[in-house]
């Protein structure tokens, strides 16, 4: 079954596709009379059949409405040092799936990668649309938002709204068990780039509120420690159940 997402409310009992949603409808070779799901920024999950798929009108027919059940009850930002390459394209991609509501990407101090403001914006719009992608395969029930860069010093500001924040440090920490022992509204993690972080780093993160954590004794890559991370929240917080 396909899964779009809609940029307003569907008030009405006929929805019109455009733009991306139309292409790819064309692109799944959708026809008359095949189900497909809608689900709207409130979180409102359509469940509609397929009217029109021919010439610029490509419309749905809502058959019934209900509360997108698919959301973790728990809120998680991912604050990631940016790493090298195109990496971040498949952090992105495995964390929406995983079930991450937010990514703000971080300039720490052992950042290889600091492209500028230019690319940047071009980089931000690309992982949007791996989000968005990835938000329709894994049926999320919205599409995860990621941030602006900010440097490592405003994302543990920004971080203050968190209920917990927990700061991944490859020198040690705490188990995400004991830190999650209750469960949190929302919670922040910090993964850090290829050289992980400075210690200075980790203690303004500690000042304000973090605490470091362990993924193990084993050092993980850049690209899969984010992806450990978020799972065993996930799992925590009983959101694989």
């Amino acid at each position: 079954m396909a899964w779009f997402f809609s940029g307003g409310g569907v008030p009405s009992d006929v929805y019109q596709f455009d733009g991306e949603n139309a292409k790819h409808i064309r692109v799944l070779r959708l026809r008359q009379g095949e189900e497909v799901t809608i689900v709207t920024p409130s979180g409102e999950q359509c469940e509609a059949m397929m009217e029109n798929v021919s010439g610029d009108c490509v419309t749905a027919r809502i058959i019934s409405r209900k509360r997108c059940e698919n959301e973790p009850d728990v809120f998680v930002t991912l604050y990631q040092a940016l790493p090298k390459g195109d990496k971040m394209d498949y952090i992105v991609r495995k964390c929406v799936e995983l079930g991450v509501s937010r990514i703000v990407p971080v300039l720490s101090a052992r950042c290889v990668s600091r492209p500028d403001e230019k690319s940047m914006r071009k980089k931000r719009e690309r992982w949007q649309k791996i989000a968005l992608q990835a938000a329709m395969q894994s049926r999320r029930g919205i599409i995860p938002q990621v941030g602006e860069c900010v440097s490592f010093a405003q994302a543990v500001e920004q971080s203050a709204e968190n209920g917990r924040n927990i700061f991944f440090y490859e020198l040690g920490g705490e188990s995400v068990k004991e830190i999650l022992s209750e469960k949190p509204e929302s919670v922040g993690m910090f993964i850090g780039s290829e050289g992980g972080f400075e210690e200075s780093e980790a203690e303004l993160a500690v000042q304000s509120g973090a605490v470091a954590a362990t993924l193990g004794r084993r050092i993980l890559r850049a690209e899969t420690a984010p992806l450990a991370a978020l799972s065993i929240i996930m799992y925590q917080t009983d959101n694989f159940s």
